[in-house]
């Protein structure tokens, strides 16, 4: 009977030994079990976390990209009004280059013209009347001065006026009852004007 009991005590030894280590493994499946699934859910949000970041870089990038064009578009929109306002510049330069060349061409040209133009007075002073030739030579004269006119050519008017040395030349003074002193009493040599500017002074006589 002793052996019997040992033998039931042992047995429940073993039985209490396994009971143990079942519970010790299942004790460790379970940490091992709960690890791995804090393990996953680390990796699932490290995961979504990288996600979201490639998800965020390129919106960052694409943003980045739109202010670089837009700086860009300015850049270029710049260039271009100081291209255009440069452009302006030199158009109007030139034309005011251009005009003035053109004055300066016409005025020389007129300059050559006027000792023909003294010539024609010259001639007709001397002219009858009645003469056929004379009066074509007038109607020639008269002409010419139109065409001067319409060109811009005008002549300054001196006899009467108050001398003034931007238009006239003073080459004498004489005595006068009729004008007043300092005023042109007569006129010498017809002085001529191209739009504003004087090509030739008129030669006079002034009052003392």
């Amino acid at each position: 009977m002793a052996e019997k009991k040992e033998n039931f005590d042992t047995e429940e030894v073993k039985a209490e030994e396994t009971k143990k280590e079942t519970s010790e493994e299942i004790k460790e499946e379970t940490v091992d079990s709960k690890e791995e699934t804090k393990e996953e859910t680390k990796k699932e949000t490290k995961e979504e976390t990288s996600e979201k970041e490639e998800t965020e870089k390129p919106k960052k990038k694409f943003g980045k990209k739109k202010d670089k064009r837009d700086e860009q578009i300015e850049e270029l929109t710049d260039k271009v009004k100081r291209q255009l306002a440069e452009f302006e510049n030199f158009r109007t330069r030139s034309e005011k280059e251009k005009a003035q060349m053109f004055d300066m061409g016409a005025k020389t040209i007129v300059e050559k013209i006027l000792p023909v133009v003294d010539n024609f007075e010259r001639g007709l002073a001397g002219v009858e009347e009645g003469d056929a030739f004379g009066e074509g030579m007038k109607m020639v004269y008269k002409q010419m001065m139109t065409a001067l006119e319409e060109a811009g050519v005008t002549p300054i008017e001196a006899v009467g006026q108050e001398f003034n040395p931007e238009f006239h030349n003073a080459v004498m003074q004489v005595e006068s009852e009729e004008y007043e002193s300092g005023v042109v009493a007569q006129e010498l040599q017809k002085g001529y004007m191209y739009r504003d500017t004087v090509v030739r002074h008129s030669m006079v006589a002034v009052v003392q």
